[in-house]
């Protein structure tokens, strides 16, 4: 028999690509069954909004939630992208010319530029298919849904331009890749690093949450507990990557590098 409790958090349907689960009054998660990222939509009194909406391939699937709770996409107001990765924004081509797109300003610039490396194209092999962000974001920008008000929070680590929402009268985080339920973390991709990924899940800690509600897997309704785990094995991290490092022999490896530097410095003497 499992010890584990059962989830407080109600399944309103379950197909083969995703599930519709509950997490807390008009707010759901949308939880694909590939390796797309979870979408969340958030109804508010005066503007609905989804974090998030996982692949293109997926968009049927997401539809199908979507009109499940009476929220067809011409009902949405806005779409806010976590950051750049395309498990997380892959869908969000379909919501263009109706539904303000919104990123921070560096998820932005790679996104409106087609970076096919950072966004991972190759990686989940998704339509190359413009995206254009009608609003970047910044450190403290507030987006008021009436009855939630989210907080964005700059949380670089994942990748340079994650950021995280936050509403602290109801105490939902959604973390997107930057905290995972158990302490799980998201890995530190191309801009990424580990230093500000632990900065980062500091300032998570330090939050009254209260559910977790990020980028892959279940709800938690444990966040305080899977933050202090994932900051230890993001320091776990930090030192397995200074060993690596003490065992590649840095300085012999930089050294052709520094003397590219300093023939060139003598070519601009001459």
């Amino acid at each position: 028999m499992s010890d584990r409790k059962p989830s407080p958090f109600p399944i309103l349907l379950n197909n083969d690509v995703c599930s519709l689960i509950q997490a807390s009054e008009d707010v759901y998660q949308i939880r694909f069954k590939n390796r797309a990222a979870n979408a969340y939509l958030v109804r508010g009194k005066s503007r609905t909004i989804m974090i998030d909406v996982g692949l293109s391939s997926n968009f049927p699937a997401l539809l199908e939630c979507l009109h499940h709770v009476g929220c067809p996409p011409d009902k949405i107001d806005m779409v806010i992208l976590s950051h750049e990765h395309l498990d997380h924004i892959g869908a969000a081509w379909h919501f263009g010319g109706r539904t303000i797109i919104a990123a921070h300003r560096l998820a932005a610039n790679k996104i409106m530029l087609r970076d096919d490396f950072s966004m991972l194209r190759k990686m989940f092999n998704e339509p190359d298919v413009p995206i254009n962000v009608d609003i970047w974001l910044e450190e403290g920008n507030l987006i008021d849904l009436g009855n939630f008000r989210l907080d964005v929070m700059y949380t670089p680590g994942h990748t340079s331009a994650c950021i995280s929402l936050f509403d602290q009268d109801q105490g939902l985080l959604f973390a997107a890749d930057t905290l995972m339920p158990g302490g799980v973390m998201g890995g530190v991709f191309g801009s990424g690093s580990i230093s500000d990924y632990i900065q980062s899940l500091e300032r998570l800690k330090g939050l009254n949450s209260r559910i977790l509600l990020s980028g892959h897997g279940r709800l938690s309704d444990t966040p305080q507990d899977d933050v202090r785990i994932a900051i230890a094995r993001s320091h776990g991290l930090l030192s397995d990557t200074a060993q690596l490092f003490d065992a590649l022999d840095a300085r012999s490896n930089f050294e052709p590098i520094m003397q590219s530097v300093r023939d060139l410095n003598k070519l601009d003497d001459g």
